[in-house]
């Protein structure tokens, strides 16, 4: 009928992306000046949901446009064009401890967002939305490859990205919650990188008893991925997370294998039995168990057990045989490993030995341990498996959600900026592969 007005519509652009990319929500043909709500929800492969939801007051024209609005309450206020997906959180009900980590890195996180009259707080699967849309969230760029990677007993996964290449490739170590973690390396194949993600702790043998492994088993690895037809044998860096970071650092300080290109450190320390394997590392841990402690909810803080930075040199990697560009990413204020001493360690004794022009230290206030890909919602704290005893605990990470959530998007295009830096020549512009 004529005059009447259209039904209200909601749209996200562009509705299928890359999870490191911004989109748009758009609502419109509302009345001006109405309260509503845009809520967004998922459901993990575990079954859990999370959401979030900002309030917003439409338009002079009936619209609200997320990039440009400000939410007025929920998860998130302010503008924030993110916001619906950084600031989510389990639904009221759900498990406690929950992370939010991609499994299947081949199929996509659908985030389905509704918009819903009023300002509404809960009981949105009770309610009736004026408009819904879903988004879909993918780690893999069209035609990825991913590749098992078993020779040399090793375990790991290769990602290789679409094109003739070669390419610059990663090393990508993960920390000590172990297993194989395959999203941050499929994230960078679609960035133009052969990525190799390498399961280094957790491990067992034939007898199905854990072994710790030496250093010619991140040798191995580094050689494989260099030998690799699509690897470009001179442009190889390493990345390193947690415990991760202590390898990529020692690994790049003493092997005669390993000559990485450049290195990425995420939230960890040079702290670690210089002449020492893994197993010295985890020895070395455990005799300062007692230096723990908990917070009033009981969850274990685990910063204090490599502190003070020590003085020995036996005890800590020599930054002055690392002889490529380094980047160091911090959140000040991790709970779980000591990252601002260790940097600021790591940046003197760097100075010291005249290399200091290859360091580059990228520190983030209100900024936990958990620094992931951009957008991902920001995890204060979690279950965590030991893994001798099995036993659950409850890890104090860290970090405000606001200024964690800028940390993890500024820090992701930086390190995108490094690797393209030091990987690519300057003949040649890093892939930015789009779906």
């Amino acid at each position: 009928m004529a005059g009447e007005r259209p039904c209200p519509l909601l749209s996200v652009h562009p509705s299928r992306c890359l999870v490191d990319e911004k989109f748009e929500v758009l609502c419109q043909h509302l009345l001006p000046a109405l309260q509503v709500t845009l809520h967004a929800l998922l459901q993990t492969e575990d079954g859990d949901y999370w959401e979030a939801f900002g309030h917003y007051l439409s338009d002079a024209v009936g619209s609200v446009r997320v990039s440009e609005d400000a939410s007025l309450g929920g998860s998130y206020s302010g503008v924030e064009p993110m916001g619906l997906l950084w600031s989510m959180r389990p639904v009221p009900g759900s498990k406690t401890g929950l992370r939010l980590r991609k499994k299947d890195v081949f199929k996509p996180t659908d985030v389905n967002i509704s918009l819903y009259e009023g300002h509404l707080n809960e009981g949105f699967k009770d309610k009736h939305p004026l408009a819904s849309v879903v988004a879909q969230r993918w780690y893999t760029a069209p035609e990825v490859q991913r590749v098992e990677v078993k020779e040399k007993g090793l375990k790991g996964t290769l990602f290789i990205p679409p094109g003739p290449g070669p390419f610059p490739a990663v090393l990508d170590l993960w920390g000590g919650g172990g297993g194989l973690v395959e999203y941050r390396s499929a994230l960078l194949a679609s960035r133009g990188y052969v990525s190799l993600s390498l399961q280094y702790i957790g491990l067992t043998g034939d007898d199905g008893k854990p072994c710790i492994v030496g250093n010619d088993y991140f040798e191995a690895a580094f050689s494989i991925l260099k030998q690799h037809p699509q690897v470009c044998p001179d442009r190889v860096a390493m990345m390193g997370l947690s415990f991760g970071v202590s390898v990529t650092l020692g690994m790049a300080a003493y092997s005669s294998v390993i000559k990485p290109k450049c290195v990425v450190c995420v939230s960890g320390s040079h702290v670690m039995p210089v002449n020492g394997s893994l197993a010295d590392v985890f020895d070395e841990i455990k005799k300062n168990v007692k230096n723990s402690r908990f917070d009033e909810e009981q969850r274990v803080i685990w910063r204090d057990l490599l502190l003070p930075i020590p003085d020995d040199s036996s005890k800590k990697v020599e930054m002055g045989r690392i002889k490529c560009p380094v980047l160091l990413i911090v959140g000040e204020d991790d709970q779980n490993w000591p990252t601002s001493e260790s940097a600021e360690d790591m940046k003197q004794m760097m100075k010291q030995a005249g290399n200091s022009h290859l360091l580059t230290v990228l520190s983030y206030p209100e900024t936990g341990h958990l620094i992931e890909p951009p957008y991902s919602p920001h995890i204060k704290a979690s279950n965590f498996i030991l893994h001798e005893t099995r036993n659950k605990v409850v890890v104090l990470w860290g970090g405000h959600t606001v200024p964690h959530s800028r940390a993890q998007e500024d820090s992701w295009h930086k390190t995108l900026t490094f690797l393209e830096q030091h990987l690519y020549s300057n003949d040649r512009v890093a892939s930015r592969s789009n779906l």
